[in-house]
């Protein structure tokens, strides 16, 4: 199929005033994009879970690009799981509808490496993601996002809808969420971290033990890959983003604490949940099929998170 011209189309990009949706808006006017053309709803006008506000999000649209999430680490997972379940599965379900409805000519979906099972063989292949349950404490929003690329698959054999759906593995950059209450592990870290620095402390609690491993993306990179496959991408197979890098929590904190200058002690919780033990993805099929490959190094992308986060801290809640 031949490479989709992004000009003169119109563009929705859900959750695009988020974390990762401001990157995908650049990477998409870099493509060719027309400004005037792309447009973000916000959650403040518009509820996806209804189904009247997906209707006017996908009305005379050519690309909708699906990154809106309710989202959250660990914690969240474990104190919302319904909430987490119900908002996502509502916002994708209804909005591949009605896209389909509106006569959208492509759906990007932006899947979780939640959907994987908690004990897929490492690196993790697209193929084995129906091989086990998810990984109990985000089993709910996993679930609730694997069950988009069953409908995608579904619409293109009864309707013949170009539906793609990427799988992006754990994500951070500058402008990430630093709420402690919703964070990822990396924003979650250098947070602790900076307001441990902040008040003298001598340690820093840490939840779980170290041991899991997990796979970061930058944001910048996972952006450009979603507009390389929104351009060059139309099959039904799901695909990975990654960086096929794995790095263990314990490393990770430690590397952490080095680039921002802190020599107190960590203090692991072991009562607290590690979740799931591996995360690493196999990224060929992205190399393949649309020649996506990430390009920031782990060490150096921190370096820029924590610099922004640094410049940044006194104005984040």
């Amino acid at each position: 199929m031949p490479e989709l011209s992004l000009a003169n189309k119109n563009i929705v990009v859900t959750g695009g005033a988020g974390f990762l949706g401001r990157q995908v808006v650049a990477q998409l006017l870099e493509a060719g994009a027309d400004r005037e053309r792309i447009s973000i709803p916000r959650s403040s006008d518009y509820d996806l879970t209804q189904m009247s506000a997906c209707e006017a999000v996908a009305d005379s649209q050519d690309i909708i690009i699906h990154l809106a999430a309710h989202v959250g680490g660990i914690g969240l997972n474990r104190e919302k799981p319904a909430e987490l379940f119900y908002d996502n599965l509502m916002m994708g379900t209804q909005l591949i509808h009605t896209a389909y409805k509106a006569g959208v000519e492509k759906f990007v979906c932006v899947g979780t490496i939640c959907a994987y099972p908690k004990f897929t063989p490492v690196p993790f292949k697209e193929d084995d993601l129906w091989i086990g349950y998810p990984e109990e404490t985000n089993a709910p929003y996993g679930i609730a996002k694997k069950a988009l690329l069953v409908q995608l698959e579904a619409y293109r054999q009864q309707y013949d809808f170009n539906g793609i759906y990427l799988l992006p593995v754990n994500l951070y950059g500058p402008e990430d969420n630093f709420n402690p209450r919703s964070s990822h592990v990396i924003p979650a870290l250098i947070r602790k971290v900076y307001e441990a620095q902040q008040r003298g402390d001598a340690e820093i609690p840490v939840w779980g033990d170290g041991s899991p491993s997990r796979e970061f993306l930058y944001s910048t990179d996972a952006a450009r890959g979603i507009v390389m496959a929104t351009q060059k991408y139309s099959d039904a197979d799901p695909v990975n983003l990654g960086t096929n890098h794995e790095v263990k929590i314990k490393e990770l904190i430690e590397t952490i604490c080095e680039l921002m200058g802190f020599e107190g002690k960590l203090v692991w919780e072991t009562d607290k949940p590690n979740g799931q033990p591996r995360r690493c993805l196999d990224t060929e099929r992205a190399k393949e099929r649309f020649g996506f490959e990430a390009q920031m190094g782990f060490r150096d992308g921190l370096e820029k998170t924590i610099a922004w986060y640094r410049e940044h801290a006194d104005e984040i809640e």
